[in-house]
């Protein structure tokens, strides 16, 4: 009787793994596609009437959201002028300089993902209220820069790299970086890799590594923070040519010597306060400080808090030689 028993245990295990099997390629798929549309813009739809039936939630539950390029750029009304600037490998980027005569000091201010140079516009004018000269630029792949795909900062160090040289060649002296999620990584990292030497950095709702990163994503999209991170930084990397894994702010943040302001809101949802301080109690400089906004969300200390945010501003401005 006991080769019957051991035959039905072999045939169900057989199945039991062909299932298993089954579904770590299915994840696998998943995840590739979430990687790919993460890391890539499309261009507006002419229409956004789509199904809402239970088998179109299904699918777009498996092949995850779409991200748009915005192109769409209100010209702000400081007086400016258009900078076309190029990267390494080719890609136009789309810049804006305004100089405020008699200062040799300009902010370049970087953006987050998925938006455009305009979210920072509010911020510039008041870094020319105070006499700076002001650069903003769009990513490649975002506003009216070339191209429709982002590395996640690992490759933009290039733009920020042509931006810094151009502001120089401008005759600023002084240069500090304004950087805002991921315009933050990329200045921490451009730094860290002595690509740059800026007087100092200001880093809003950073971002530690692109992993914590994508443990947040899954946060806000309902899913198990794991193995759903994981995979994605994998399959990021797999497909734009690096270690995900590596690709942390925290680390980079050992590297960086000059003063930094590090900002964050409590009411982050994509940024933890243990990231923060992770990035901040690593960096290596001795002019250091951390601010928190007990009610901002990702980034908007401006809109939510100008009063504290122009004080703690100035007063590290004041600091830098």
């Amino acid at each position: 009787m006991q080769k019957p028993k051991t035959k039905n245990f072999r045939y169900y295990l057989k199945w039991v793994s062909w299932f298993l099997l089954g579904q770590i390629v299915l994840i696998n798929i998943s995840a590739s596609i979430y990687a790919y549309k993460f890391t890539h813009f499309y261009d507006p739809p002419t229409s956004r009437i789509s199904s809402q039936n239970i088998f179109n939630k299904t699918w777009k539950l498996f092949v995850g959201p779409k991200f748009y390029k915005d192109t769409n750029e209100a010209e702000p009304l400081f007086a400016y002028e258009t900078i076309q600037l190029k990267t390494s490998d080719g890609i136009p980027i789309d810049a804006w300089y305004s100089k405020t005569d008699s200062s040799n000091t300009c902010i370049i201010l970087i953006h987050g993902y998925s938006v455009n140079k305009t979210v920072l516009v509010n911020e510039a004018v008041m870094f020319k209220r105070w006499g700076c000269s002001v650069l903003l630029f769009d990513l490649r792949g975002h506003g009216k820069s070339g191209d429709h795909a982002t590395t996640f900062g690992v490759k933009e160090t290039d733009e920020l790299q042509k931006a810094f040289a151009f502001a120089k060649q401008r005759g600023n002296s002084r240069i500090i970086l304004y950087g805002v999620s991921l315009g933050a990584a990329i200045s921490i990292k451009a730094v860290a890799e002595n690509k740059i030497q800026p007087n100092a950095i200001i880093a809003d709702a950073c971002f530690e590594s692109l992993h914590q990163h994508f443990r947040a994503r899954a946060r806000i999209l309902g899913f198990p923070t794991e193995p759903f991170a994981s995979l994605l930084t994998c399959w990021v990397g797999i497909e734009k040519g690096y270690n995900g894994f590596r690709h942390d702010v925290s680390s980079y943040s050992k590297k960086v010597n000059c003063p930094v302001l590090v900002e964050w809101g409590e009411k982050d949802p994509y940024v933890t306060r243990e990231e923060t301080e992770s990035i901040f109690k690593n960096l290596s400089s001795k002019n250091k400080t951390l601010v928190v906004y007990p009610n901002a969300e990702h980034g908007a200390f401006l809109e939510k808090d100008p009063l504290s945010w122009e004080k703690e501003i100035q007063t590290f401005l004041k600091t830098i030689q």
